[in-house]
């Protein structure tokens, strides 16, 4: 059971955060050429990368099993809590809707705003490339390395991340096109239900919580908060009618 939402979990969160950093780098490379876009892109891997190799044997090595089921609840909860919060005002219509497509329209609008491109290196186009990968890679390395740090989560943590891979190459490779159907919204809101379950159940896990049905608590976790999440939408969508009313 835990492999399986493990696997689903880290699938949706990177291909999400991948579909950020490909509008970025789409945007960059419609506006200003596809060299400095990926020649940014391409250095904002390393760095994720060594980042990775440096935080994951660090995290995994030498820790208590509690104080490392601890420290990876903390982590889960902070960025599951972030997305459910974003998520319920989101499909309350507190917040737009969350659109990679129209974060790709809004960048390059804003790198056309910026002039055309230079004949040498474009430093501010690869810089844009790379703050932009970086930055949403730096955070699918958190939650693969948090997913993936207890005992039997490491193999679904990194089949999930490595078939989001595939998809967002896929999708790169068609261009923005699919960008516009896909409902992030609605990933985003399932996949903060998801991290905010698998971060209760591992603090309290090192904590000393021990879960009724083990792993199978992460279902009734998991369907706890979609029913929360179900009832603050329709409490945000019943405020919000009463003051218009």
């Amino acid at each position: 059971m835990a492999f399986v939402l493990t696997l689903a979990a880290a699938t949706v969160a990177v291909a999400i955060e991948m579909l950020e950093a490909l509008a970025i780098v789409l945007a960059v490379g419609v506006e200003r050429g596809f060299r400095d876009a990926l020649v940014g892109a391409a250095a904002a891997v390393l760095g994720v990368a060594v980042l990775a190799a440096v935080l994951g044997p660090g995290l995994l090595s030498g820790t208590d099993l509690g104080a490392l089921r601890l420290i990876v609840g903390t982590l889960l909860l902070l960025f599951g809590l972030k997305w459910l919060r974003k998520g319920i005002l989101r499909m309350s219509g507190r917040k737009s809707a969350s659109s990679a497509y129209d974060e790709f329209v809004a960048e390059r609008a804003e790198m056309h705003r910026d002039g055309d491109a230079p004949s040498g290196p474009d430093w501010a186009a690869r810089a844009v490339a790379f703050k932009g990968v970086f930055l949403e890679g730096l955070e699918v390395t958190l939650i693969v390395v948090a997913l993936g740090s207890t005992p039997g989560n490491l193999l679904p943590s990194i089949l999930g991340a490595g078939l989001a891979v595939v998809a967002v190459i896929a999708i790169g490779l068609v261009l923005h096109r699919p960008l516009r159907r896909l409902p992030e919204t609605q990933l985003k809101l399932g996949v903060g239900i998801g991290l905010t379950a698998f971060g209760i159940f591992f603090a309290a896990e090192g904590l000393g919580v021990e879960w009724p049905l083990g792993d199978v608590a992460l279902l009734y976790l998991i369907g706890t908060l979609a029913l929360f999440a179900w009832v603050s939408i329709r409490s945000v969508r019943r405020a919000a009618s009463l003051r218009i009313g």
